[in-house]
């Protein structure tokens, strides 16, 4: 019988339980409700900008974003090609153009060299994705944003703790968002954060969450598109629970992936890459542990041989430039980005949820190594 080890689990052992009883006791389970506005305090506090809303989870934020920067039909937005779909959808949901840049193949972030040589007189703005584990080339962006009077969002979904040249992730751009998905260093289940230093861009992401409901309006008349993106009270009371615990959580992700690095280094061998434990910027948080297989048969080999015992993978993200969805639109033809194809085509990523205990980690390294030894 095989060891079974998850791709991802998370841990519920703060007051995850205590808040949730409160929220039943007192009745507040819905949109509203006191956890909300401690969540958005606490976590604007933590991550160090000035104003924080709760939304329903990481893609709804990065909609309402959007629209809060006001990005138009038309309007050109810069982005890796190698991130989830989510930035494109919101580009797109507006009637914006997304347009992409290749990725760097050994921190797996957009290729900031190439954003400068994408820029029009339509472009409006750059969707910075921090991936995997270790922060984009932040600098180089808003520089680029400030000379051609861009707006800058920062996808830091998945990249709670993790700091830039020791600034905190999130704290770059005129908007930055989190994802709170279960496979999140904080989870809520689902959920998300929009966060600003710009009161104005604040007071608009409020208002679109909640079906532009304004606050200087009548009740029920409305005079702009909103959306019901609100996180529950429930769901801010988990997420409150998880940020009290967030340093121990990223101190056992780093543990991991640093036992990684030197558990995997047979792989190296036989052509895997593994990832960087740190670039010039920042140590890497591994919010995954990624690996690149030296071809696709191989990757598929592995992942294979790996769900047969039990150890649960997850490939890499698939390239915008090679989505049906966006190719059946007329978007991308001819385009081509061998360093993100390459990613998407020969990467996956192994267990390591904060949950998992030392025998899990073991598991999985001895089975990598039965493939090979």
């Amino acid at each position: 019988m095989h060891r079974k080890v998850p791709v991802n689990s998370f841990l519920l052992g703060g007051n995850e339980r205590k808040y949730l009883t409160e929220c039943v006791d007192t009745g507040w389970i819905s949109g509203e409700g006191p956890f909300i506005e401690k969540f958005e305090t606490s976590f604007s506090k933590f991550i160090g900008r000035r104003f924080a809303t709760t939304v329903a989870n990481g893609s709804a934020a990065l909609d309402i974003a959007i629209q809060a920067v006001g990005i138009s039909p038309g309007d050109e937005v810069i982005m890796p090609t190698f991130t989830i779909i989510s930035p494109a959808l919101s580009v797109v949901r507006v009637g914006g153009v997304p347009v992409l840049v290749d990725s760097d193949s050994r921190s797996y972030n957009m290729n900031v060299d190439e954003i400068e040589r994408k820029i029009t007189n339509k472009t409006k703005a750059i969707i910075m994705v921090h991936i995997y584990g270790l922060p984009v080339e932040v600098d180089k962006i808003l520089a680029l944003a400030e000379k051609y009077q861009l707006k800058v969002i920062e996808d830091a979904a998945e990249m709670h703790a993790q700091t830039y040249k020791g600034k905190m992730c999130g704290t770059f751009g005129h908007v930055s968002i989190f994802s709170f998905y279960a496979n999140k260093l904080i989870t809520s289940g689902e959920g998300g954060m929009v966060l600003t230093d710009d009161p104005e861009i604040d007071k608009t992401c409020r208002r679109l969450k909640n079906l532009a409901f304004h606050p200087d309006k009548p009740r029920f008349v409305h005079e702009e598109i909103g959306y019901n993106y609100r996180m529950t009270n429930m769901q801010a009371a988990l997420g409150l629970a998880q940020l009290e615990q967030v340093e121990t959580f990223l101190q056992r992700k780093r543990g991991m992936g640093k036992y990684y690095n030197t558990a995997l280094q047979f792989l190296v061998p036989h052509g895997y890459q593994l990832p960087l434990p740190a670039n010039a910027d920042a140590e890497n948080i591994y919010w995954v542990y990624p690996l690149v297989a030296p071809t696709e048969e191989e990757k598929n080999r592995a992942v294979d041989y790996l769900a047969k015992r039990g150890i649960g993978t997850r490939p890499f993200f698939w390239c915008m430039h090679e989505q049906p969805l966006f190719i059946n639109m007329n978007l991308f033809a001819g385009e081509s980005y061998p360093e993100s194809e390459k990613l998407a085509r020969r990467g996956f990523y192994i267990p390591s949820g904060v949950a998992l205990a030392e025998e899990d980690l073991e598991t999985v390294v001895k089975t990598l190594r039965d493939i090979y030894e």
